[in-house]
């Protein structure tokens, strides 16, 4: 689970062409895999400029050289591009579909095993969520649980799984209580959630994707894509899909005309592929 704060630089003309950022952009193509002309190019490059002038450099080709020479500045970038900001059991009633109709509704298709997938999994919240209501089911160790993210910094601290008490204001407190445990001003997740959830990295754009996926879950990150990358990605969690598998997205990333990708629609921000 994934937001994207924005910083407004009004010297980060996005409409002009920028040679100094369309050389940036064609080099960590090059150098790392990471497109970043499929992400909106006025958030994302108001974002990078914040960044690099806050770090002392006057153009971008100077700050790109910097990233390749220091990880800690690459990693900074990483984290910029993507603001991992993430709560546990964000948009709780969501969370209660997916509980109390879409899981019963794929484990009596599937025997009680299930393949679920949490995409841009951020710091871990989104398939840590995911962990509670399959261990609450008792079906947690009859499931592959995969959590992937192109942020090593935020996959690193997701296998830590130590949280602030805000991150947890909408875990129900019982929930909390099974699945927690408390450490001075951190939350700890219980070691069985922990080794129940394969961390992984991963470029959604660039990589390919795992094959019949029960349940895959990918919120607030599509609409900061361009129209041509979220059309790629539709297509390509619907091919993951397993017929009857679903889709989980964001609050604000309704999918329209989603039968194009093989998909309908059910509960609100949930898509099951086609039997």
């Amino acid at each position: 689970m994934k937001t994207m704060g924005l910083t407004v630089d009004h010297n980060a003309d996005s409409t002009s062409i920028d040679p100094d950022y369309t050389h940036f952009i064609e080099m960590i193509k090059k150098e790392t895999g990471i497109d970043l002309s499929q992400y909106k190019e006025g958030q994302m490059k108001r974002r990078l400029t914040t960044l690099r002038v806050k770090n002392g450099y006057n153009s971008f080709d100077l700050f790109f050289k910097a990233m390749m020479q220091n990880k800690n500045l690459f990693n900074e970038f990483l984290d910029r591009m993507t603001i991992n900001v993430s709560e546990f059991w964000r948009n709780p009633n969501r969370w209660e579909v997916l509980r109390d109709s879409i899981v019963p509704e794929l484990l009596r298709h599937n025997k009680g095993r299930l393949k679920v997938w949490s995409a841009a999994c951020s710091t871990g919240e989104e398939p840590y969520t995911l962990a509670m209501i399959l261990a609450d089911k008792g079906i947690l160790s009859n499931t592959t649980l995969m959590a992937t993210d192109i942020d090593s910094g935020a996959l690193e601290k997701a296998q830590q799984g130590q949280y602030l008490e805000r991150s947890l204001k909408d875990v129900p407190k019982d929930v909390a209580a099974r699945h927690f445990t408390s450490e001075g001003m951190h939350y700890n997740i219980n070691d069985s959630l922990k080794k129940a959830v394969q961390f992984k990295k991963q470029n959604l754009l660039l990589d390919t994707f795992d094959a019949s996926c029960d349940l895959i879950v990918c919120r607030n990150v599509m609409i900061y894509f361009t129209e041509e990358a979220k059309n790629t990605l539709y297509r390509k969690f619907a091919n993951s899909l397993r017929p009857g598998g679903y889709l989980f997205v964001g609050s604000t990333e309704q999918i329209f005309s989603p039968g194009q990708y093989d998909l309908e629609s059910t509960e609100t921000f949930f898509y099951r592929k086609k039997v």
